[in-house]
């Protein structure tokens, strides 16, 4: 299952919490809180959720009433706009776990419960410990911190015995570039359970990196509704679904990636995403052109009947995309995919130029036309495939 790991809980909700109660009174986030004009929105949303059903407005309740109203609320507007924006971006998931539930079930007690009977729990200084360094960490994790608060690691041990007793024998997560620090207790974690921690197994750990966002050879640092950082609606609004997609596919995801929102918006050749989208559409071009040719497809390719250099490289770049579609899966690179069809576009914009599929208006249809719309046709499948494996789309027309 694809799992969206939301963190609904702890420090982080109640900044988000304290910021949103200081938006409702019109008062300036408070100094670790979180500004951007998407904090309002949502504060405003809670007030007219009450107003609507008739309830009290929360900023007249006691402190803590007041602040239940607008974390139930709140932190589920919040959630509620996040899976409609990467639903909008083509992301689904099958599950979307929320990290409160593991404390509110018992979950996170039970995990430290498991790994105490294993002898990897301890205590000091009034906290809960996992002795994480047995298993190659570089010290040891508080579970429970003094004042008796779980720390943040505690729902991230929870959430992967979850995973592993609903049958997830090889569990992959996906951190963001500022969690470098999280790989070590992690995979030592992994180990304390009695599993393997690694590339291909049973916990895997991939790290995200930075994007950066140019326009006009300059960085866009800020994002009006954000406050402080850009989101993904930000490059959504400037380049569309397909080419944020595209550009976000086609670099590792441990490379810091650079995205020029000019460059991407542009018809040319040096945009890679139109350079691929274009020669799908140019084959379906050459498709159209063909039947009104009456230029079929023959009963059986015939390669023999190819004479130009750039046919032969164009065949052998179609057969490299089950393997190159194996490795990028076993890999977890999707940008091999992606650069792939800017080769193969490639290959095919230079035959295109060279080898044509129709006759001209003195030349009779022959079999080498008919096997040329073959190979047309399977650059056009495997491009169409390609870029469906990256969600994009492949246009018919541009």
């Amino acid at each position: 299952t694809r799992e969206y790991y939301f963190n609904d809980h702890g420090a982080q909700i109640d900044r988000f919490v304290r910021s949103l109660i200081a938006r409702a009174r019109n008062e300036e986030p408070p100094e670790d809180g979180y500004a951007g004009e998407y904090i309002t929105e949502i504060a405003n949303r809670v007030l007219e959720a009450r107003a609507a059903g008739g309830a009290q407005d929360p900023r007249l309740l006691p402190s803590d009433e007041e602040a239940e109203v607008f974390r139930s609320l709140g932190v589920g507007f919040m959630f509620e706009e996040i899976r409609q924006k990467l639903s909008e971006f083509g992301v689904e998931f099958d599950v979307y776990f929320h990290e409160d539930t593991l404390h509110e079930s018992g979950a996170v007690a039970k995990a430290l419960e498991v790994l105490s009977e294993r002898g990897h729990v301890f205590e000091d200084g009034g906290a809960t410990w996992v002795r994480t360094t047995e298993f190659g960490d570089d010290k040891d994790r508080v579970v429970i911190k003094s004042d008796g608060e779980a720390a943040y690691f505690a729902g991230d041990v929870a959430y992967y015995l979850d995973k592993r007793e609903r049958g997830a024998d090889h569990v992959i997560i996906m951190l963001g570039a500022d969690h470098h620090g999280y790989v070590g207790r992690m995979y030592a974690m992994a180990r304390a359970f009695g599993d393997t921690a690694g590339a291909g197994q049973n916990l895997e750990i991939l790290i995200g990196q930075l994007v950066n966002l140019v326009r006009d050879g300059q960085p866009v640092r800020m994002s009006k509704r954000a406050g402080t950082v850009l989101t993904l609606d930000d490059l959504v609004d400037a380049v569309g679904v397909d080419a944020a997609r595209y550009s976000l596919s086609r670099a590792s995801v441990d490379t810091t990636l650079q995205i020029d929102l000019d460059l991407i918006t542009s018809r040319t050749n040096e945009n890679p995403v139109f350079y691929v989208q274009y020669a799908h559409a140019r084959t379906r071009a050459v498709a159209r052109n063909a039947d009104e040719h009456a230029v079929r497809r023959a009963d059986a390719f015939v390669p023999a009947l190819l004479n130009d250099v750039s046919e032969t490289e164009l065949l052998g770049k179609l057969a490299e995309f089950p393997g190159i579609v194996t490795i990028a899966a076993q890999m977890r690179e999707p940008h091999r995919v992606a650069r792939y069809l800017e080769e193969l576009a490639g290959a095919y914009h230079t035959r295109y130029d060279r080898c044509r599929v129709t006759p001209r208006a003195d030349e009779p249809v022959d079999d080498a036309h008919r096997t040329r719309l073959w190979i047309n046709d399977a650059v056009a499948q495997v491009i169409r495939n390609g870029l469906g494996l990256l969600g994009v789309g492949a246009p018919d027309r541009m």
